[in-house]
């Protein structure tokens, strides 16, 4: 491809070879000054899809992605990134990443770093395509020291689209980025991965993943807790709240519902009674055939409610070493 042609969609990396998946970790691990920041992680990922990694601050979020990216590497273990080794797929244009700070000259124009960016690859796809996709064509001539935090994000999305890779990896891209920059920024890489481009991204803003990964992965002091999709995430945070208006007073009523199978907690405040369990259909039923209850209503749990559920212990210490 060369600089005056556009891509409509992603071919696969290694045409005519049999798929294979964009990331595929085993049993990575990485230690500092004896703090194992990393702890056997698997990370597979098949083409095409979007994952959000998601941990709190000290989990190992970034340094999982390092070596994904073989920035750094692993003590134990191995990463493939579409069959090959990180360094190999990356000189070879199938992958990029859009990490939170630097990789910018201030003096140049946007354009001008968009063509050095362009110098490192024997095939790129069009600058101007790349630039309009991630909706800074209008700034090309503008000097990056006079960009916003938000355009110089985008303009980091568009330099890694230059080599129209298979894989684009995320690390807090939306740092810094007011709300409307946020959301400017992820319909631009939404419709790219319409296209059919595996994206991984790691991110403090939940709804985010809930909105655009097709998978979550959360990861805590160094280990996977829970990988599925946003629903399955959900349903891993011990199930629903169910809520009725209650009127009464007989105790007994109370610890019959606190018995029954899969209820966690019954709380009656005033003339309401909120329960917490994971199966919402036999609370439910319960209360409407057993009790005086009415108005019943239940809610599934956030995703910022399950990240808490899955990741928060009392373990868990305020050391950020292996962010």
């Amino acid at each position: 491809m060369n600089e005056t042609q556009t891509a409509s969609t992603v071919t696969p990396p290694r045409a005519g070879a049999a798929p294979r998946s964009a990331i595929e970790a085993t049993g990575l691990t990485k230690r500092f000054r004896g703090f194992t920041a990393v702890d056997g992680v698997d990370i597979e990922v098949a083409q095409g899809e979007v994952v959000a990694f998601l941990g709190p601050n000290g989990a190992g979020k970034t340094t999982t992605i390092d070596m994904l990216l073989g920035l750094s590497q692993p003590d134990h273990g191995a990463v493939s990134l579409f069959g090959l080794p990180p360094r190999q797929a990356i000189g070879r244009g199938l992958v990029s990443a859009v990490m939170q700070t630097g990789g910018l000259l201030s003096d140049v124009t946007v354009r001008d770093t968009m063509k050095l960016t362009a110098s490192l690859f024997a095939h790129t796809t069009s600058i101007d395509a790349a630039l309009e996709r991630a909706g800074i064509g209008d700034i090309a001539d503008r000097k990056v020291q006079k960009c916003s935090g938000g355009q110089q994000q985008r303009l980091r999305f568009a330099m890694a689209l230059l080599s129209d890779p298979g894989l684009i990896v995320l690390d807090e891209p939306t740092t810094g980025m007011d709300v409307e920059g946020r959301h400017s920024f992820w319909q631009a890489i939404h419709a790219d991965a319409q296209r059919g481009r595996t994206v991984l991204f790691a991110t403090h803003y939940l709804e985010e993943a809930d909105q655009y990964a097709d998978r979550i992965i959360l990861i805590r002091k160094g280990r996977i807790v829970a990988d599925g999709t946003t629903a399955e995430i959900k349903a891993m945070a011990s199930g629903r709240t169910i809520e009725a208006e209650w009127s009464d007073t007989d105790g007994s009523a109370r610890a019959e519902i606190a018995a029954l199978a899969g209820v966690e907690s019954v709380d009656v405040r005033g003339p309401r009674i909120i329960i917490r369990a994971n199966d919402s259909d036999v609370v439910a039923r319960h209360l409407l055939t057993r009790t005086s209850a009415r108005d019943v209503t239940i809610t599934s749990q956030n995703l910022e409610q399950a990240f808490l559920r899955l990741t928060s212990t009392e373990e868990l210490g305020d050391d950020t070493e292996g962010e």
